[in-house]
């Protein structure tokens, strides 16, 4: 994976001519049988997953429902491939004010470039909440995303309707394939990473992306969960 996984590296080559050819909309990036396979692997990978893991799901579900007040899931409005909106799931690692108390945090952001809102103390997190989330417990939900062809297991994190409305012509990029869990930076230190490498490594992954390194991305998710670098 080193190769694939150096954030701060220049804009390869390759990733230039992909966003030169930007004109107002997104290349439809699927081509040939890759998806076709990918697909496949996605709805078995998905539905194994969510058998396996149905004891932990359930568990991680009463412990946030016994810590504080409202739903398991949180259900957020995030865009997908070519822009189309759809809802993605997590369990909630909350309190229920969390979005209203968001704008008197904003000062503490700590993602460089404004673009996202992170911060490593967040006081709008539960207990379970942090833990859930440094183990990566909470997207598991978004299994279901996968399952039902919204999202994939490995492309670009998909974005919420107001970063998107900040987005560049280069940013845009990032949604002409379908979102995933994992990708790139998730596997290169996460929310450690400034937003425009993000950005560049997202790029990268769409003009390089392979089965193989779909399955590389996937094996390297194991240890970058494990050991929860930029988890927060």
């Amino acid at each position: 994976m080193t190769a694939l996984i150096r954030p701060g590296e220049a804009i390869t080559a390759g990733t230039q001519l992909l966003a030169s050819s930007y004109t107002g909309w997104l290349r439809d990036a699927h081509d040939g049988v890759y998806p076709l396979i990918k697909r496949s692997i996605d709805l078995a990978v998905s539905s194994l997953a969510l058998l396996l893991l149905f004891p932990l799901l359930l568990f991680t579900a009463l412990a946030v429902k016994l810590e504080s007040a409202g739903p398991v899931l949180f259900s957020q409005t995030r865009i997908g491939r070519r822009g189309r909106p759809f809802k993605c799931w997590k369990f909630r690692s909350m309190y229920i004010d969390a979005e209203a108390r968001k704008s008197d945090l904003q000062a503490h952001n700590e993602m460089h470039g404004g673009m996202t809102f992170k911060m490593k103390r967040d006081p709008r997190i539960t207990r379970i909440g942090r833990f859930i989330r440094k183990a990566s417990i909470d997207e598991l939900p978004q299994l279901w995303n996968v399952w039902i062809g919204e999202m994939s297991l490995v492309g670009p994190r998909p974005p919420v309707p107001a970063e998107v409305a900040q987005y560049t012509a280069m940013d845009r990029l990032r949604l002409s394939v379908k979102p995933g869990i994992t990708c790139i930076w998730q596997v290169s230190g996460r929310s450690d990473i400034p937003f425009d490498e993000q950005v560049q490594l997202d790029i990268r992954y769409i003009h390089e992306r392979s089965l193989w390194m779909d399955i590389r991305l996937l094996f390297a998710t194991v240890p970058a969960v494990l050991f929860a670098r930029g988890a927060y």
